[in-house]
């Protein structure tokens, strides 16, 4: 069976961070393992509080991981100071791991803060020239790239100042602010779009958490970058369309909607 590690913050309310990342991999056939990187005491209508990791404790268990079950895959989310990047990034190259997705997590859904001004520029810098892929939606693509994104053409020309500048696939996700959640990825010069379909559901709690954590798994499990960001999208409309209702906020979508189905 494949691995897939997730480095990310723990959402004790289930819809999003180390919680999603762990059903999205195990639904998408791997083997999954978490390294935790913060807790935060949210649900579906904010973050409340978030208590990092020592940097110490950090490495111990990203060595703990590395020397026993090798993850073939990792996904990258939230991580919300310079320090634990930086253990991050050198723990990373030290085990040389590949297929490495990491999703920029800057803001919850809810529009709390996540990554504190000075991580993000460390974030930036350290992570993502290891990454395979990017994963950004258009508010942080639009940091990342330091240019404002209103169409697809923005859209493209931002993908191709992030490669060129870090080297790493982009994938760019729309959202329905900008082309009704149809995603762009970049990679040397060639693009391709995965078109989107609306999906009339308020509750999207998790969703850059799930697609990056589908898109890890799927590398784990040895398909292409492009067959990768296929299979999670379809994974996601699926979640989506399942139509979970829980919470007063923005709820989370239903990963297991294949075990849910009525027969």
């Amino acid at each position: 069976m494949k691995t897939a590690l997730t480095i990310a913050g723990s959402d004790c309310s289930g819809g999003a961070g180390i919680q999603a990342d762990l059903k999205t991999m195990t639904m998408n056939g791997v083997y999954a393992m978490s390294v935790i990187t913060a807790l935060t005491a949210q649900n579906t209508t904010g973050v409340r509080s978030i208590m990092e990791v020592s940097p110490q404790f950090l490495k111990e268990q990203l060595d703990a991981v590395f020397e026993d079950i090798y993850p073939v895959a990792v996904k990258i989310g939230m991580v919300s100071s310079s320090e634990l990047i930086k253990v991050i990034a050198e723990r990373l190259r030290f085990y040389k791991a590949e297929n490495i997705v990491v999703d920029p997590v800057m803001v919850a859904t809810s529009g709390s803060a996540l990554m504190k001004t000075d991580a993000v520029s460390t974030f930036i810098k350290d992570l993502f020239p290891l990454a395979t892929l990017v994963t950004p939606n258009i508010l942080e693509a639009e940091v990342i790239s330091d240019m404002k994104i209103n169409n697809r053409e923005d859209m493209l020309k931002a993908a191709e100042r992030i490669f060129d500048a870090y080297g790493s696939a982009v994938l760019i996700k729309g959202g329905h602010s900008i082309n009704d959640a149809s995603d762009l990825l970049y990679s040397k010069g060639e693009y391709i779009w995965f078109e989107g379909k609306r999906i009339n559901n308020p509750n999207a709690h998790g969703t850059g958490c799930t697609l990056s954590s589908a898109i890890a798994s799927n590398l784990a499990k040895g398909y292409t970058l492009e067959e990768s960001v296929k299979y999670a999208k379809d994974y996601i409309s699926e979640a989506l369309s399942a139509m979970l209702d829980l919470g007063k906020g923005s709820g989370p979508m239903n990963h297991a909607f294949i075990l849910c189905k009525e027969s």
